[in-house]
């Protein structure tokens, strides 16, 4: 496994790490957090850390669907070369602990309760053959629209309940001579905003049996095909210049007014933060049309790798920090997630913030929170990836209809199973 685990590993990426200082007072942390509300929100971890006397060494790996860092996490672990821990997505954790690499937080866990207060979805990708691997950091969704206030105010716009709806609100835009639909043309943009259309398109069974269960009837059907289309349509609202842009980019575009909305999960509102922007003043939220009621998730994981004994109370301390009733509302308030554990008070979380708490509630309690594929929640990484590069080439025009793209999905997936 761990050697299926690190072929591709770029050795040769020009990536290089100093060797591990052996001060049990320091924390190493590899992660993409590089945009500024990114970069904000991990400085709350990085002052409490502080505070107990722990040095924070910065591992920064830019690029916002976390593809390079991880690229750069197998680098390291084939030199034997472990961080204290890794920013991860849910399948990528356990793949390392499949590995046997990853090291062992149970004895924290169970003191400090976390089995009773981090969702069963969160868990099932924190634990591994019993033991805690990973510190879940957050809930983020990706259902979420983010609107600029005085450009919807300008055009007479309206939250849009469906997709109809979406696609009247879109041409106002465009009528207006404003960019509808900002978008950054990279692979992981594109399927996150797809994963809102699938569920929009199909409801939340649908999504459910397509891109949890990966069931081929749903992947192959007529609403598969009709979420392709939709997404062509959208796609027609897209400024020329979004390929290859990066994802806090096309949120400066809302910001300044130069688009109108942003289809793409709730860091976005970490942005809207960092640019001291109030929601209902200056920006709108609302979930994607057609998807209020379900919540399509991921979670930020931190983890923890097998490091040596005089590096393991620094992983506990961060391990501790982060689970902390504090750190999870002072750090998702800045963020613009929602906390990894359901009983912190949303009090200091602004409209956006209590409304997203409140969905994960009620989705969690209704079945209809759904890991989501474009995030690496759905399916494992070879999935996910089999499915972002189909999207992708279908938004670029490299596969010209829904009945082509709905074909080299159901093959992809199959191969990549």
């Amino acid at each position: 496994m761990l050697r299926k685990l690190l072929i591709g590993t770029a050795l040769g990426s020009g990536l290089a790490f100093a060797a591990h200082a052996q001060d049990v007072k320091e924390v190493e942390m590899l992660h993409w957090w590089t945009s500024g509300g990114e970069a904000a929100a991990l400085n709350v971890l990085k002052e409490d850390l502080a505070k107990q006397g722990f040095a924070w060494k910065d591992v920064p790996v830019a690029g916002g669907g976390g593809d390079a860092a991880m690229t750069a996490l197998k680098a390291m672990v084939a030199a034997g070369n472990y961080p204290t821990a890794s920013q991860m997505l849910g399948y990528t954790v356990l793949d390392y602990a499949a590995a046997g690499v990853m090291g062992d937080l149970t004895e924290t866990a169970v003191k400090e309760g976390w089995d009773k207060s981090v969702p069963a979805a969160l868990q099932k990708f924190s634990v591994y053959d019993g033991k805690w691997v990973a510190a879940p950091v957050n809930v983020h969704s990706v259902n979420w629209l983010w609107i600029n206030k005085a450009v919807m105010d300008k055009i007479g716009g309206t939250e849009p309940k469906t997709f109809d709806e979406f696609v009247a609100l879109l041409d106002k835009a465009k009528a207006a001579g404003v960019i509808p639909l900002a978008l950054g043309g990279q692979n992981w943009q594109e399927a996150t905003m797809f994963d809102s259309v699938v569920l929009s398109t199909g409801g939340p069974e649908f999504y459910k049996k397509a891109f949890n269960d990966l069931d081929e009837e749903q992947l192959k059907s007529d609403t598969m095909k009709k979420s392709f289309d939709n997404l062509a349509k959208l796609v027609t609202y897209v400024d020329p210049n979004f390929s290859g842009r990066d994802w806090n980019l096309a949120t400066a575009m809302v910001i300044k007014g130069d688009a109108l909305v942003q289809v793409m999960g709730d860091w976005a509102k970490g942005e809207f933060n960092a640019a001291k922007k109030t929601p209902g003043t200056d920006f709108l939220c609302y979930r994607f049309p057609g998807t209020d009621g379900s919540v399509v998730y991921n979670s930020d994981m931190f983890g923890m790798f097998d490091v040596p004994e005089d590096r393991k109370a620094a992983q506990v301390a961060l391990a501790t920090a982060t689970l902390s009733k504090s750190f999870q509302s002072a750090f998702n308030v800045v963020k613009g997630s929602v906390p990894a554990r359901t009983d912190v008070p949303d009090t200091d979380f602004d409209a956006c913030g209590k409304k997203g708490m409140a969905d994960l509630k009620a989705a969690s309690e209704g079945g209809t929170l759904f890991g989501s594929l474009a995030q690496g929640y759905g399916a494992p990484p070879a999935v996910a990836n089999a499915y972002k590069d189909v999207v992708s080439k279908f938004v670029h025009g490299q596969i010209k209809t829904s009945d082509e793209a709905v074909t080299q999905l159901v093959n992809a997936i199959e191969d990549a199973k």
